[in-house]
């Protein structure tokens, strides 16, 4: 099958995509000493009582594909779309096999399997045929609309994180870092907010040369832009202070708890770093963690192949950071969302892989989250007349909906108006 927005760039558009930098508008100060967990120095800052959620926003880039992540194995449909690459059902002969999530429809492949617990626990909700509502198959356009929260309005230059955090108090009046990607650049969803910086390694997040001459250094910077003008001064103060900040965190002696296990990948590197952040408790109230290579076009062998290795990548470190973070009465009030610009075809292509789609998966962790369930809405066979364009998973769920429940719910946040331009959301039961 082709895709008729399929670009002529073999699809690495996402690969290439430009991240602009973003500059602080905010100050603030860090002071060290507090009693914290036995791995992390002594670190205080002033607190504020609150009751609000950090949020953990996991953007799976490259067009996921919904279908591998949660099977829909009671479907004849599916078998019949996926000759080569579809998941054997739960009742088939053989151990490599979908794992059943209720009694007649979704399962997980074997690779997803590091999440079990926590949908067994009920604190993981699935939920198919979401996404962006907007017909788009251009990796860029689709990222870009999910995340600033409206499609096609080139006018709005902020994320739907940044507007969140930009219209709330702050939930540690000290902080001197309230917002971070785990990445080289700020990503769109971050943009506007105050107090945020794209950190690739939390671990060793240092000014570059030298080792010998690196505080003499970062003293004659801080210096230098005490004296110059607003925003450029605080954004380089605050930057300075986070320098200080997470080298006394020693997140690389971060040890995890409940015998949680990261794996040693990207992505499980940046999971475990978010976990040690937050148990910091350093007044981060978002962090943002990506995981690209979903753009399944050829080979996608969702059991032994590709995507087989960046399912047991996500699902390994998504399941981690629940035994970790989230698993028994641990006092870290946390909700993590994870979705994806887009899925793909319901039919494989020549290639034995998918070509763009609409409609995929997102995943909902937290302790006050209505899960154990896979959630769907107007859900249908997967049919080809029942599929949109013929060919795709129909968007059933506007991703907004979910998102604006969860600010609301969890985050605290009334503001839904401002944090997602001219939509008026339906919430579907997402936050307990």
């Amino acid at each position: 099958m082709t895709d008729s927005n399929h670009d002529d760039c073999g699809c690495q558009e996402y690969n290439t995509l430009s991240r602009r930098h973003f500059v602080m508008k905010a100050a603030g100060a860090a002071a060290l000493g507090a009693a914290v967990p036995s791995w992390l120095p002594k670190v205080v800052l002033a607190q504020t009582a609150s009751t609000r959620d950090i949020i953990v926003y996991v953007f799976m880039r490259g067009g996921a594909d919904g279908l591998s992540l949660c099977v829909p194995w009671g479907d004849s449909n599916y078998y019949s779309s996926r000759a080569t690459i579809a998941i054997p059902r739960p009742d088939a002969t053989g151990t490599v096999k979908a794992t059943a999530l209720d009694a007649t429809m979704w399962g997980f492949p074997p690779s997803m399997l590091g999440l079990l617990p926590a949908y067994q626990a009920s604190q993981l909700l699935v939920i198919q045929g979401a996404g962006l509502a907007y017909s788009s198959r251009s990796h860029f356009d689709a990222m870009r609309f999910i995340e600033v929260g409206k499609a096609a309005d080139p006018s709005i230059s902020t994320g739907w994180l940044g507007r969140h955090l930009a219209t709330v108090p702050p939930m540690n009046t000290a902080a001197t870092l309230r917002a971070l990607s785990i990445s080289q650049g700020l990503p769109n969803a971050l943009e506007g907010s105050p107090k945020a910086l794209p950190i690739p390694d939390p671990a060793n997040y240092v000014l570059g040369g030298s080792s010998a001459t690196r505080a003499a250094r970062q003293a004659w910077l801080n210096t230098d832009y005490a004296l110059t003008e607003e925003p450029v001064r605080s954004a380089a103060l605050d930057a300075s202070a986070t320098l200080s900040l997470l080298a006394s965190l020693n997140i690389g002696g971060y040890a995890p708890a409940n015998g949680a296990v990261y794996p040693t990948t990207s992505f499980g590197r940046g999971m475990r770093s978010a976990a040690a952040l937050i148990k910091a408790d350093i007044g981060v109230e978002a962090i943002q963690v990506d995981i690209g290579g979903w753009d399944t076009h050829q080979t996608q062998n969702p059991l032994t192949g590709l995507m087989s290795t960046l399912m047991t990548s996500f699902a390994g470190a998504l399941g981690a950071f629940w035994a970790d973070v989230l698993q028994g009465n641990g006092n870290y009030n946390v909700t993590l969302v994870a979705m994806s610009e887009f899925g793909r075809n319901v039919r494989e292509n020549g290639s034995q892989g998918t070509d763009h789609g609409r409609g995929s998966c997102m995943f909902v962790m937290g302790k006050q989250i209505a899960g154990g369930r896979v959630y769907t809405r107007n859900w249908q066979p997967l049919a080809r007349e029942n599929l949109q364009d013929s060919q795709d998973v129909k968007v059933n769920v506007d991703h907004r909906d979910v998102l604006a429940e969860i600010v609301k719910n969890r985050l605290g946040n009334n503001n839904l108006d401002l944090i997602f331009p001219g939509y008026t959301s339906t919430f579907q039961g997402v936050t307990r």
